[in-house]
């Protein structure tokens, strides 16, 4: 028989605050047409994007990050000191170690937490949120801050016609804590990795640094590809997160999809038949693609706005690099 103490947790978790900083620059179509071959119409009817946000030098992935998180926390009513871990997610991070999450812990105030980065694209906020959940439930920690944070102006090639126009910055976060019913529903969650590089980093940074290649490293994808595959295989994981949580599509409120491409979004609202009074996210089109960040970032619009309110019942998924993709349902701060 084992000696360990049983854990000391929450029974159940929710999201109880979240906060969202977009860069004061905003960027339009018409920006992006500087070093392109397109134009204004053919973006957004590819992708429905026409601004982004793009950070200046000033606005670091830890210093939007520490703006997010302050708003999260407020929204929580929970102070700094209370947070038990710090889960950031990131794919713009440059630097290896220490982890990010380190310093935005001990920028906002908190006391020594567990502090950590994860690499999972734009399915990276679902990782992070599943981590908390179980965190708070199995009882190492009681308060979880998650930010899902990217700079990818940092890695976009301007003049790559393919992807050029898709990517922006900003950083979004939520504060996970106890709960005494299910706010956060079981994570359908998992990977491709025979279909890695349909989205990758065009060439490791050790080739840039020994001069193999001289272009900065950035992000490509095959956009036929992957468009293909969130259309018909993500609807299917979203479908599965429902399943888990033993809804339907008719109790739904709001439907928060990774903000990819306009077409992929009006695609699975589509696929999954989902009811008009579903408020659907599409926070792509003064955002763009901001990977780890696009999913609490249209969270945090939504409610801003009005558009969705508090106990609100929402499917999230999240789908990108690696092939990876995380999907669950969530009740809203």
């Amino acid at each position: 028989m084992s000696k360990i103490k049983p854990a000391q947790g929450s029974p159940y978790a929710r999201i109880l605050g979240v906060g969202g900083y977009r860069p004061t620059r905003v960027v339009p179509n018409e920006v992006i047409l500087e070093t392109i071959d397109s134009s204004d119409e053919w973006i957004r009817s590819r992708s429905g994007i026409a601004t982004r946000h793009w950070a200046s030098p000033e606005e670091t992935v830890a210093a939007m990050s520490v703006e997010a998180s302050g708003k999260a926390l407020a929204d929580a009513g929970i102070s700094a000191e209370q947070i038990g871990a710090v889960i950031v997610s990131t794919v713009s991070h440059f630097k290896q170690t220490p982890a990010v999450a380190t310093e935005i812990a001990d920028r906002i105030g908190a006391v020594k937490p567990a502090a950590f980065d994860i690499s999972a694209g734009c399915a990276g906020f679902g990782y992070g949120l599943t981590l908390a959940k179980g965190l708070v439930v199995e009882g190492s920690a009681r308060y979880v801050l998650v930010i899902g944070v990217e700079r990818l102006s940092d890695l976009t090639d301007l003049e790559d016609r393919a992807t050029a126009f898709l990517f922006g910055d900003g950083a979004g976060a939520v504060v996970v804590g106890p709960s005494e019913e299910p706010a956060i529903g079981p994570t359908v969650w998992g990977s491709e990795g025979d279909k890695s590089e349909t989205i990758k980093q065009t060439v490791p940074w050790d080739e840039y640094r020994t001069g193999t290649v001289e272009r900065f490293p950035a992000i490509t994808q095959e956009g036929q590809a992957v468009f293909r595959w969130a259309v018909f295989e993500m609807a299917k994981v979203a479908q599965q997160a429902l399943d888990a949580a033993g809804l339907t599509a008719d109790d739904l409120d709001v439907f928060i999809p990774h903000q990819a491409n306009m077409r992929i979004i009006d695609s699975m609202v589509k696929t999954l038949k989902l009811p008009e009074h579903v408020t659907v996210a599409r926070d792509i089109e003064t955002t763009g693609n901001t990977s780890a960040a696009s999913i609490p970032l249209a969270m945090e619009r939504l409610l801003a706005t009005g558009q969705a309110k508090s106990g609100d019942t929402a499917l999230v998924i999240g789908f990108g690099a690696g092939l990876v993709y995380a999907a669950t349902v969530v009740t809203l701060p």
